[in-house]
């Protein structure tokens, strides 16, 4: 069974799954992604995306010059999106698990109570 992915990475490569992104951009589509939930800093951002890209992760797509600063776009690499595949089965498995087990007090995988806890001792 493969370790599960920290949760910065797996918002990182999935904000890359549909576009290359330079970091802030990343930053705002992981943030929009998970709802608001998960803000990722700069300086937690790009050492994750150095790691990531040498792990083959990512890659650099180009870089620009904007406003005399250069802006480096990341994109995901088919071995990346292999890596998301796998994470997002693994939390997959794990959502069924928990909601198969969440049936004994009437709640569903949304978490509607429906007729009270059945709790049997």
């Amino acid at each position: 069974m493969a370790a599960s992915m920290r949760e910065p990475t797996f918002w990182i490569l999935t904000a890359l799954a549909s576009a290359p992104r330079h970091g802030y951009g990343v930053i705002q589509e992981a943030s929009a992604l998970s709802g608001g939930r998960v803000v990722l800093q700069a300086g937690t951002l790009y050492a994750a995306l150095d790691r990531l890209t040498a792990e083959g992760l990512v890659e650099v797509d180009r870089e620009e010059l904007v406003d005399g600063r250069n802006r480096r776009y990341y994109r995901l690499t088919h071995r990346g999106a292999t890596a998301l595949t796998a994470e997002t089965e693994r939390l997959r498995a794990s959502l069924e698990a928990a909601t198969s087990q969440l049936k004994r007090f009437g709640l569903g995988p949304a978490g509607a109570h429906r007729s009270g806890p059945r709790v049997a001792w």
